[in-house]
């Protein structure tokens, strides 16, 4: 399943200065029925978003009408425990394109580059200055740069690099996932298949 070209994206941000968020906080196991990636984003964070009865809890940041945005800050080892894709489905379909961390959690990381979401691991330091500007201002931008590999705070000019597998980057770039990858090069696979001996 292709998914938006990924280059340079600007926006504001939603800030979630927690540690250790787990992908069962990120996306409960009760809502892992579906099959397709559509629809998860309603569930993110569920039973941080919601009370039992449904109503929408005014002090978790989802629900808060001054942060916005397509960026997701959040505290160090994000996407901790279970190796659940759905995890990465809900950020996606909720409107994240890009999850900034510390530290992610390897599995999580994967599975965000699989569907079109960058996941940008910077410094502690610079962590704590993305959250102190947007605490500053709500309508703060950061500028995350994929061909460059940087992520800036455009009030500040504050600017940090991160890495990314070659080959992912490349996909990101693309909008490819695996198989879009695969069927882009069909024709040098078929002629290195018919120059190959068995």
């Amino acid at each position: 399943m292709a998914y938006d070209k990924f280059n340079i994206l600007t926006s504001s941000a939603v800030p979630l200065p927690i540690e250790n968020v787990d992908t069962d906080q990120i996306i409960p196991a009760r809502f892992l029925k579906a099959t397709e990636r559509k629809g998860f984003g309603d569930n993110l964070f569920r039973d941080w978003r919601y009370n039992a009865d449904g109503s929408p809890k005014e002090h978790f940041v989802l629900n808060n009408p001054i942060f916005s945005g397509k960026i997701l800050v959040g505290g160090k080892n994000f996407g901790s425990g279970s190796s659940r894709e759905h995890a990465a489905w809900a950020v996606y379909d909720y409107g994240f394109r890009c999850v900034v961390s510390s530290f992610f959690a390897d599995i999580f990381r994967g599975n965000c580059l699989n569907v079109g979401v960058l996941p940008v691991q910077v410094s502690p330091g610079f962590l704590d200055k993305i959250f102190t500007a947007i605490e500053a201002d709500p309508k703060t931008e950061l500028k995350i740069d994929l061909s460059e590999q940087t992520i800036t705070i455009l009030a500040t000019g504050e600017s940090e690099s991160f890495e990314i597998n070659g080959y992912k980057k490349q996909n990101m770039l693309n909008g490819f996932d695996d198989i879009d990858y695969l069927l882009n090069i069909k024709k040098d696979i078929e002629v290195f298949a018919e120059n190959t001996p068995l």
